[in-house]
């Protein structure tokens, strides 16, 4: 039993050393010389020190006693199994009619409705009699030039015929307006976010094995409240001011904020400022057919004494706002995986927003209340000091001060 375990011992001290160096025809070679040299129950001793078939050590055997020729070819002219093409005629033509039922295959196929997994699909081809493993349809599907992605948004929608000479209009007004040392400012409503003890969305260090705990449920009711981050971006200095509502993302709110990003950062930056250049989206809060958003303005260019100028993004062009990626983006990261249990959480966490590009914010909660469905009067309108560009006048307009 000693000779045994020693002589196993031994081998096991070889093949450790040798089985890096050895292809499939040289392991079984050695095996079975090591089990020649042992003798009677070698094949056993050898199997159990290097975890080879006893098969495989006989087969290596027979190989010696026939004689060994020198050669590269690992097995003989046509061992090993063969291919799933060979045995199986038909199974790729089968598995692509499945993940193609429109164009290849049964447009009425079930699993055409469900999710189109290895698995789902290796269940729906045994069912129609193919032998596959769920390893082998994802070596098809690769052969069959298939890999997982997901979907891709890249469809806009109807282009208006005018959108490119409308970024060229705002950028030409931008640079102009840059060019005098006017500012100009790029404003837009983030996304709604619940606070309250809710999942956020990323990933934030923390002690291995303990996650900060959140709800399981993100039910509205159990929150806090909503926050509606309004932004202001200066493009010039790279700052912004960021006022948090709680109330309601109507034009009133979107003009006061404007107004307090004047008041605590725009007046000291631009002392004298005679212009003000506004970039919007076409929709929301800074509606270009909102007649509040347009009364807002007017008062606060009455009592600043600035001309107002508005440019807005044609419609379904609201990512190439430059407070998009300039502000919004930065602000999402800065929290990310972290709950927003409270409003003040909320401002704390957009105000500590830095980037390497010098990026500075400043954020303060506003609780005032702003009324919904609020109606301007044609007369109302007619009293503005609104003067239209000559290109496309409902996108890009000026609003004057009026003399008291």
């Amino acid at each position: 039993m000693k000779r045994d375990l020693d002589l196993e011992a031994a081998i096991v001290a070889k093949y450790v050393v040798m089985a890096p160096l050895l292809d499939e025809r040289s392991r079984r070679l050695w095996a079975a010389a090591e089990s020649a040299t042992i003798g009677y129950g070698g094949d056993a001793l050898v199997s159990s020190a290097t975890g080879l078939a006893r098969q495989t050590i006989c087969n290596g055997r027979r190989e010696l006693a026939d004689g060994v020729e020198a050669t590269t070819r690992i097995r003989r002219v046509g061992a090993g199994r063969p291919g799933i093409g060979q045995a199986q005629p038909g199974v790729r033509a089968a598995l692509e009619a499945l993940v193609e039922p429109l164009t290849r295959g049964d447009p009425m196929s079930p699993l055409r409705w469900t999710c189109k997994s290895r698995a789902m699909l290796t269940a729906a081809l045994t069912t129609q009699g193919w032998r596959v493993s769920s390893t082998t349809v994802g070596r098809l599907l690769h052969a069959l030039g298939y890999s997982l992605q997901a979907v891709q948004k890249r469809r806009e929608g109807t282009a208006h015929p005018d959108r490119n000479a409308q970024f060229e209009h705002i950028n030409a007004t931008a640079s102009t307006f840059l060019r005098q040392q006017q500012p100009v400012i790029s404003v837009d409503t983030k996304k709604k976010e619940l606070v309250g003890d809710f999942k956020n969305a990323g990933q934030e260090w923390q002690p291995t094995g303990a996650p900060e705990p959140v709800r399981i449920h993100d039910f509205p009711g159990d929150a806090v409240g909503k926050a509606i981050p309004y932004g202001v971006y200066d493009m010039a200095r790279n700052e912004a001011w960021v006022s948090v509502g709680r109330d309601h993302d109507t034009p009133a709110f979107a003009v006061a904020s404007i107004r307090q990003w004047w008041t605590m950062m725009g007046r000291r930056a631009y002392p004298d400022a005679t212009s003000l250049f506004i970039t919007a989206d076409a929709g929301g809060s800074n509606a270009y057919r909102s007649r509040a958003w347009k009364t807002g303005l007017q008062r606060v260019a009455d009592d600043l004494g600035l001309r107002i100028h508005v440019s807005h993004f044609p419609p379904g062009t609201s990512k190439w706002n430059k407070i998009e990626h300039r502000l919004f983006c930065h602000i999402t990261q800065n929290w990310r995986g972290r709950p927003l249990r409270t409003f003040e959480t909320v401002v704390a966490l957009i105000g500590h927003t830095r980037t390497a590009t010098g990026l500075r914010v400043k954020a303060k909660l506003d609780k005032r209340r702003y009324a919904t469905g609020v109606v301007v009067t044609h007369a109302e309108m007619r009293g503005l000091a609104l003067h239209p560009h000559a290109f496309h006048g409902d996108w890009n307009y000026e609003l004057r001060p009026r003399s008291s």
